[in-house]
C-alpha cells in the first residue's frame, strides 16, 4: 500500500470538508488532502456476496444489473486508482445463496484442490481478508475448509470454536480469530512508514441453531462481544495500529445480550476496535434506515462513536470507510473518518434500473465457466405445473408457491412416519414465503408460468438448502405458533381506511402458513408476539377458528409438523420449534423434496387450497404493497376482496384490501 506524495491539506481542513459525513466521491485523488506526518487508509467492504459473481438472476434466467461482484469490481478498482493505501475485506456470507452455489455443493462437488468459483473470483479481485458469514456453515465444515483451501487471502472469525477454553484466549478456533497485516503507507511529504493492521471477524452464535445438523459435536459458538473483549487487548500486545472488526453481525438494539445476534452496536464499543464493518441484515449504512438507532450516528456514519459500513448485498453496494491518520511517535492514530456505500445501480422513478458501472471483464471470465454449468444446472426440467407458482399474494392470502412446499414437506414425512409410533397423529405442514418483496425489492418474488418447472423454478421457489424436520407439538403450540406468524401484521382499527397492513420489521421468512388446518386472523387483536418473537401482548387472540376437519383444535391434542431445521431447531423463535420437539431429522435438503415430489407426480397442482383468511372487518381497509407483476394474476384471488391502489414506494405497486 504505497501512495503518492501530493499537497498537504491540514487536520481542521479535512475535518471541515468531512463534517456530517459529506461524500468523498469528489475528491480525487483522495490521498492528496494528507498532510505531512498523515496518511489515510481507505478500508473496502463487500458483504453478503451469496456466490453473485456474476450480474445475473439464475431463478429469473436473465441479466440483472443490481447484483454480482464482477459490477462490484469496477467501483474497488476505481478506489485504488485513486489511492493505493487501501483494504479489500469481505465480510462473509460468500458461499451459499443462488444456484451456483448449490451447483457447485450439489452436483459437481468440492474436493481437495478445486477451487470455488466464488473465491476463485475473490482471489482475482486480490481480497486482502474476509470472515465467516452464517451461511457458510450451511454446507457442512468439510465443504466449507474444502472451500476456503483455495483462498489466497486470510479468513478470520473469532468466535467459532472446534474447543472452547476457560477464555476465549484458550479457545482452539476453528480460523485464525485475528490477522495482522503489516504493511506501509505514505504519508502526505511522500515519506513512506510501516503500518499494522489487525483484522478480526465474528459470526452470530446462532450458526449453532441454525445448522445444529452440520455442526454440533464438530464445533462451538462464542459470545460476539466476548470474544472481542478477550482477543482485541492481545492485538494491542502485538502492535497494532488500526483494528478492524469485521463483523458478520447487524446494527441492532444497543444494550449487550449474552449471545445476541446483531451485535454490531456493542462490540463497537470494545476498546481498541477503529472501524466497523457490518452485515448479516443485507441493509445500507450509513442510510436513513438507522435513523433513530441508540448510538447510531447516521449522518456521521458512525456505530458507538467508531466509523462503520455496511455495503448491501448480492454486491449491490461497496462499503467504503476513509480514516485519516496521524503519526504519533512510532504508531498511527486514527484523528477522523468518514464511511459511505457506494451503489452498482440506480433505481429510477419509473422503476427502472440504471447500471452506474460495468463489469470487470477480468472477474467474469474466472467463472465463465462455472457460469455456463450453472445455467446447465438451473433450465434443468424436472416436471410440469398445471396453474401457475407466484408469490405477490403470498403476506395476505393461502398461495400457490407457499401450497407446493407444504404439499411436497407433507408427501415427504408421511411416508418417513409410516409404521412409527407418530403415524396416527394428524400431519400438518409449515412454510412460508421466501420471496415475497422486502429488503429484496419490487422484483423479487416468485413467478413461474404453467407448464415445464426447472430445477431453476425449484430454487425459485425455496431459496435456502435447508433439511427437512418434523416436529410433535400441542395444539396450543400450534395455535401459538400461528399467533407468532400473525405478528406480521399490523393492528388495525375496525371502520378506519386504507391503514397500512404489513410490519416491516417482520420478515416474510417467518411469515409460516400451517396447512391441514384452517384459521382465520383477526387484525383488530394486537400480536400476541413481537418480531423476533417475544412475547408482547400474552392475553392477545389473532388465530379465531382453528379448527381440523371442521373441529375446534383441542389445546391438548397433538400434532406432528413438517418444516424445516432451520424453525424446527428454534429459528424465529417459535413455540412448539425450539429444538426440544424434533421427532424426525431427514438428511435430505427441502429442495430437493419439492424436486423430487414434482418428478414423481409429473404434473402438479398448486392451487392454494385457502385453509387461512382475515375475518371480516365492516367498512375497514388496509393498504398492501406487492410487485407490479401481481395485477396479471389478481382474478385469481378468489378469498379477498382486493383492488389497484397506486404506485407504492420503491418500485412496489399498492392495492387495497377490503376486510
Amino acid at each position: 500500500m504505497h501512495s503518492p506524495a501530493h499537497n498537504a491539506l491540514s487536520r481542521r481542513e479535512f475535518l471541515a470538508r468531512t463534517t456530517a459525513g459529506a461524500s468523498l466521491i469528489a475528491l480525487h485523488p483522495y490521498s492528496a488532502f494528507a498532510a505531512t506526518n498523515q496518511a489515510h487508509l481507505r478500508i473496502m467492504e463487500t458483504t453478503d456476496l451469496h456466490v453473485h459473481v456474476f450480474p445475473y438472476d439464475y431463478y429469473a434466467d436473465k441479466p440483472s444489473d443490481t447484483v454480482g461482484l464482477a459490477r462490484t469490481a469496477a467501483i474497488i478498482d476505481k478506489i485504488r486508482a485513486e489511492a493505493t493505501n487501501a483494504l479489500l475485506i469481505d465480510n462473509g456470507d460468500f458461499l451459499q445463496g443462488n444456484p451456483m452455489g448449490d451447483y457447485i455443493a450439489y452436483e459437481r462437488g468440492m474436493k481437495d484442490g478445486d477451487m470455488h468459483p466464488v473465491i476463485t473470483a475473490m482471489n482475482t479481485l486480490n481480497f486482502d481478508c474476509s470472515t465467516l458469514g452464517n451461511h457458510e456453515f450451511n454446507y457442512g465444515l468439510d465443504f466449507l475448509m474444502t472451500s476456503l483451501a483455495g483462498a489466497n487471502f486470510p479468513i478470520v472469525c473469532a468466535n467459532v470454536a472446534k474447543t472452547l477454553g476457560v477464555t476465549a484466549r484458550e479457545d482452539e478456533t476453528l480460523l485464525k480469530p485475528y490477522i495482522i497485516l503489516d504493511r506501509e503507507v505514505t504519508d502526505g511529504a511522500g515519506t513512506a512508514y510501516p503500518i499494522r493492521v489487525g483484522l478480526i471477524g465474528f459470526v452470530p452464535p446462532q450458526i449453532m441453531n441454525w445448522d445444529r445438523a452440520n455442526l454440533e459435536g464438530k464445533v462451538q459458538a462464542r459470545d460476539i462481544v466476548q470474544a472481542a473483549e478477550a482477543f482485541v487487548p492481545q492485538m494491542l500486545e502485538e502492535g497494532c495500529d488500526v483494528i478492524v472488526a469485521l463483523c458478520h453481525s447487524g446494527i441492532g438494539a444497543a444494550e449487550h445480550a449474552e449471545g445476541m445476534e446483531n451485535a454490531a452496536v456493542p462490540l463497537a464499543r470494545v476498546d481498541g476496535i477503529d472501524a466497523l464493518l457490518t452485515g448479516h441484515s443485507h441493509l445500507v449504512f450509513p442510510s436513513p434506515t438507522y435513523d433513530g438507532f441508540a448510538e447510531v450516528d447516521v449522518a456521521k456514519g458512525t456505530v458507538s462513536g467508531k466509523p462503520a459500513v455496511m455495503g448491501g448485498f448480492w454486491g449491490s453496494h461497496m462499503g467504503l470507510i476513509d480514516l485519516l491518520l496521524e503519526r504519533d511517535g512510532n504508531r498511527w492514530k486514527v484523528v477522523a473518518a468518514t464511511t459511505e456505500a457506494r451503489p452498482i445501480y440506480q433505481r429510477n422513478e419509473d422503476r427502472s434500473i440504471t447500471a452506474l458501472v460495468e463489469s470487470v471483464p477480468s472477474v467474469l471470465a474466472s467463472v465463465e465457466k462455472e457460469h455456463e454449468a450453472t445455467l446447465a444446472y438451473v433450465r434443468e426440467a424436472v416436471g410440469k405445473t398445471s396453474a401457475p407458482l407466484y408469490s405477490y399474494f403470498a403476506l395476505v392470502a393461502d398461495d400457490p408457491s407457499v401450497q407446493i412446499v407444504s404439499i411436497a414437506q407433507k408427501w415427504y414425512i408421511a411416508q418417513m412416519l409410516e409404521g412409527t409410533d407418530y403415524a396416527g397423529l394428524p400431519l400438518l405442514s409449515a412454510a412460508a414465503p421466501f420471496k415475497a418483496g422486502g429488503r429484496g425489492g419490487p422484483d423479487y418474488y416468485t413467478d413461474v408460468p404453467a407448464g415445464d418447472v426447472a430445477i431453476k423454478n425449484v430454487a425459485d421457489l425455496y431459496l435456502y438448502p435447508n433439511t427437512i424436520r418434523a416436529v410433535k407439538v400441542t395444539g396450543q403450540e400450534l395455535k401459538d405458533w400461528l399467533e407468532r406468524s400473525a405478528g406480521m401484521f399490523n393492528q388495525i382499527e375496525p371502520g378506519k381506511a386504507d391503514q397500512v397492513l404489513l410490519n416491516p420489521d417482520f420478515p416474510s421468512y417467518n411469515f409460516d402458513v400451517i396447512d391441514g388446518v384452517t384459521y382465520e386472523i383477526d387484525l383488530s387483536q394486537p400480536s400476541k408476539y413481537g418480531p423476533k418473537g417475544e412475547e408482547l401482548n400474552p392475553g392477545a387472540n389473532r388465530i379465531t377458528g382453528l379448527s381440523l376437519d371442521g373441529k375446534p383444535v383441542d389445546p391438548a391434542a397433538e400434532f406432528v409438523i413438517a418444516t424445516n431445521n432451520y424453525r424446527a431447531g428454534g429459528g424465529g423463535d417459535f413455540p412448539g420449534a425450539k429444538g426440544d420437539t424434533i421427532i424426525f431429522e431427514g438428511p435430505d435438503t427441502n429442495r430437493d423434496i419439492i424436486v423430487r415430489y414434482i418428478h414423481t407426480e409429473g404434473t402438479i397442482n398448486p392451487k392454494a387450497d385457502g385453509n387461512w383468511r382475515f375475518k371480516p372487518m365492516p367498512g375497514t381497509s388496509v393498504l398492501f404493497d406487492t410487485g407490479p407483476r401481481a395485477a396479471d394474476y389478481l382474478s385469481e384471488v378468489t378469498t379477498l376482496a382486493i383492488e389497484p391502489a397506486g404506485d407504492g414506494p420503491d418500485g412496489f405497486a399498492r392495492f387495497r384490501i377490503t376486510l
